[in-house]
């Protein structure tokens, strides 16, 4: 059995592959490319647009995104005239064909802006970028302190289709365990002040695997959730990271992979039990819902466009951002060097990955692969003039293991609860090793 076998038989929960490839094995791009050039051959009429708003009113304990807790008025002030100083270079460099399908506002929480703040985001992402707001699919996320009315009333007059609230636990001995103080009456009225907003998608995430869960409390909390008939649900295994509040701290986690598989199985009978459809090893979907409506997009094949310090943005060779951080101090750093750049810095790509055409292959596998759906064969081998299975003959060895159907192509439900073994195990070694050479801050 080779090393990359053996892989498989270690934890179920390595890593959550939600983009491939990872932010750490981003690289400084010398020279930097100009963002004309970068885009200049892409299709840019159904591209996805993301605004990040890196600021939050608390870090929980288990989160490694980029984001600033307490930051000053005058920097979120400042942080929004520069967003719109980026937004004009990056629309001039993209050029006036520049269409969005899809629109999301993320963090951080956007809804760490005041009203009026959100109203100035909303215009930079349509005056600026060109937007069509309202017209296309738009998710943004919130927390149970920062979604109240006067917020809400700005993302549902600009067309807001889905808000996310990160609840993770309906238990407040659960949620201080989590790194995430707060009170259920809290959440209970920002769920509340979102159904009076009447944004049609409320999704709530959910984390299992806590210190002191049971079987009892996820049942708990999987009730309390289903009492609001949420359109989504994504449920999250925990994971402790490095230089995260939880990551500092010592714990001793007898069997923890068995709990959460437990607890993920324990979801899964539930919620479909209610009439919920698993999208993936994270996502359900209610399934009266339909799938969200507009222009097509398909995350495989479309680019992505991101503002923001900590934004992504998606080409077909390059992947490209700004500098990743997760501590405190290096946090502060990147962004005080975002907002003290001049404005035509951002007409160039700064941080990346080059992908070639083996790994453009591997990540509309991966992109495919862990969705319930599976791989489209047909679709694949049109863009690619292969079966994925001939690219990628290892799938073979899922279906020996029942962790995939007889194609290889579709995961089974023991394989998509195993999602964060089977997306690692599929990372290329080049890929692997710059992770491994990233010096996390």
């Amino acid at each position: 059995m080779t090393s990359i076998d053996q892989a498989l038989d270690g934890s179920p929960y390595q890593q959550y592959l939600y983009a491939y490839p990872h932010k750490t094995s981003y690289r400084p791009l010398r020279p930097r490319p100009p963002l004309a050039e970068v885009w200049r051959t892409e299709p840019r009429d159904t591209l996805f647009l993301y605004l990040h708003v890196p600021f939050c009113e608390m870090r929980c304990g288990f989160c490694n995104l980029f984001t600033r807790t307490g930051a000053p008025a005058a920097q979120v002030t400042a942080y929004l005239r520069q967003l719109r100083r980026q937004a004009e270079r990056v629309a001039d460099a993209l050029g006036g064909d520049a269409g969005y399908a899809r629109a999301a506002l993320g963090g951080g929480t956007p809804t760490y802006l005041t009203a009026d703040e959100l109203a100035d985001l909303f215009d930079i992402a349509t005056t600026t970028m060109g937007a069509r707001l309202p017209g296309v699919p738009l998710s943004v996320e919130t927390s149970p302190a920062t979604a109240t009315p006067d917020r809400l009333a700005v993302l549902a007059a600009h067309g807001t289709t889905r808000v996310s609230i990160g609840v993770q636990s309906f238990l407040d001995a659960e949620a201080r365990a989590a790194g995430r103080p707060q009170r259920r009456t809290e959440v209970e009225a920002a769920l509340g002040a979102i159904r009076d907003a009447a944004v049609p998608v409320l999704n709530i995430d959910l984390i299992y695997g806590i210190d002191g869960q049971t079987a009892d409390t996820w049942a708990e909390s999987l009730a309390a959730a289903l009492a609001w008939r949420p359109e989504e649900l994504y449920l999250y295994p925990l994971y402790v990271r490095p230089l995260t509040g939880l990551g500092r701290r010592a714990h001793s986690r007898d069997d923890w992979d068995g709990q959460r598989l437990a607890l993920y199985r324990q979801a899964v009978e539930v919620l479909g039990a209610a009439g919920y459809r698993q999208e993936s090893m994270r996502q359900f979907r209610r399934a009266d819902v339909p799938t969200p409506a507009g222009p097509d997009y398909c995350c495989q094949d479309d680019g992505m466009v991101g503002l923001g310090c900590g934004a992504r943005s998606y080409t077909t060779g390059l992947h490209y951002s700004f500098d990743y951080a997760v501590s405190v101090t290096q946090v502060r750093a990147v962004l005080d060097d975002y907002l003290a750049r001049p404005a035509d810095d951002f007409r160039h790509a700064e941080f990346g990955y080059r992908l070639d055409g083996v790994e453009q292959r591997r990540r509309w596998l991966l992109q495919s692969l862990l969705r319930a759906e599976g791989v489209d064969a047909a679709a694949y081998r049109a863009r690619f003039g292969a079966p994925p299975t001939t690219d990628f003959p290892e799938l073979a060895r899922l279906v020996a293991r029942g962790w995939a159907d007889e194609s290889g192509l579709r995961l089974t439900p023991a394989g998509l609860a195993r999602s964060d073994a089977v997306g690692p195990w599929l990372t290329s070694a080049r890929v692997r090793d710059a992770m491994r050479g990233y010096a996390l801050r």
